[in-house]
């Protein structure tokens, strides 16, 4: 299972910036004008995880392989583009492929890089791109709704639930509030909610891409976007995308001392990956055995057979039971057959819900 979180914001914001970082990198053309970045591009990042080292000692696997989420550096927006201006077609599109809105605003100061309205304030740049979003959902569902309705009124329980459910997002967007607001009344509202694909119903974390003094507590700024994300129900995460620049261009071993010098206890990709996580209810599974120990992602919920399926789909239509222990119980007793001589691991069967840790091995038919 795949999770895709596009980049996105205005240009010159430092997207491309920090998606070279990030990914460690030079895909992306960084570039001081206006839609330099025309093809999104992708970049499949391992994300961070402590534990994954510990449990590939303690089973003296060979390898170690963590989990993964991907970024889409996609065009810069401007105002206009929900109705086609600059690449706004192409950027909408793009965007509805990602499970996640990653936007970075910019938070810092710096007369050498021109900013597309002539001032820095990030709310605003926020707010357009958001307006823009809404405005491309509001004509969508005003040609939709209409037709769902004449469906419903001709006996279609389908279109009634459809219709109800999107007519709820279109009275949100019609009163300036984003899609990701509508409250389904039960799981089919939800189904049609989520495959309608509105732009304003993803996730949003906002990346305040601050200057290298405001790394560590943020500024001003930074400060704003994060009263707007605590009243919109948004993500948020502080990087100085200069700083991950020059740590992606320096040995992994020079890194630690480079970061307690700036003042960091972690390099911005934890930051944003434990954020992103967070806003997917998203956790963490490993397999573990002589040959690798390898971390998978399932969304908060997930049943074992969910989990196998990730594996390979075959697990899931198979599926028989998951031996599990939990993280902890395999460091306490120092791997899979200590914890099984304490009675720590569990056979656990199709209704298990999966725990952020669990170590797991799947027993499924052919």
């Amino acid at each position: 299972m795949g999770f895709r979180c596009g980049i996105v914001g205005l240009p010159n914001v430092g997207k491309s910036t920090l998606f070279n970082a990030l990914t460690e990198t030079a895909a992306a053309e960084a570039a001081n004008c206006p839609f330099c970045t025309i093809e999104p591009n992708i970049g499949n990042v391992g994300v961070p995880d402590p534990r994954l080292a510990e449990l590939a000692r303690i089973a003296g696997s060979q390898k170690i392989i963590p989990t993964q989420l991907s970024f889409v550096d996609i065009a810069g927006l401007v105002r206009g583009a929900s109705k086609g201006e600059g690449l706004g077609n192409q950027f909408l599109g793009n965007i509805r492929e990602v499970d996640a809105i990653v936007h970075v605003l910019r938070c810092f100061d710096d007369g050498n890089i021109t900013h597309v309205d002539g001032r820095i304030d990030p709310v605003a740049d926020a707010e357009t791109v958001e307006t823009e979003l809404m405005l491309a959902d509001l004509e969508s569902l005003e040609r939709r709704v209409p037709t769902l309705e004449k469906k419903a009124t001709g006996g279609d329980k389908d279109a009634r639930i459809a219709a109800a459910a999107l007519g709820k997002a279109l009275v949100l967007l019609r009163d300036g509030k984003p899609a990701r607001l509508a409250e389904a009344a039960d799981p089919e509202e939800a189904r049609h909610l989520q495959q309608a694909q509105l732009l304003t119903a993803k996730p949003v974390l906002y990346v305040c891409n601050v200057d290298e003094e405001s790394a560590a507590d943020g500024n001003a700024y930074s400060a704003a976007v994060a009263r707007m994300a605590e009243a919109t129900g948004a993500g948020i995460a502080i990087i100085s995308a200069a700083i991950e620049a020059e740590i992606a261009n320096m040995p992994p071993a020079d890194r630690p001392e480079f970061l307690q010098a700036m003042g960091l206890q972690e390099a911005g990709l934890a930051r944003l990956i434990r954020a992103g996580y967070e806003l997917l209810r998203l956790i963490t599974f490993f397999t573990v055995g002589p040959k690798e120990a390898r971390a998978w992602t399932v969304r908060q919920g997930a049943t074992a057979p969910q989990a196998a399926g990730v594996i390979h789909t075959d697990f899931e239509k198979g599926f028989i039971r998951a031996e599990t222990i939990s993280y902890a119980d395999f460091l306490a007793h120092h791997g899979e057959t200590g914890a099984r001589d304490a009675g720590k691991l569990r056979a656990e069967g199709k209704s298990y819900v999966v725990q952020d840790g669990d170590v797991m091995h799947f027993l499924h038919s052919n």
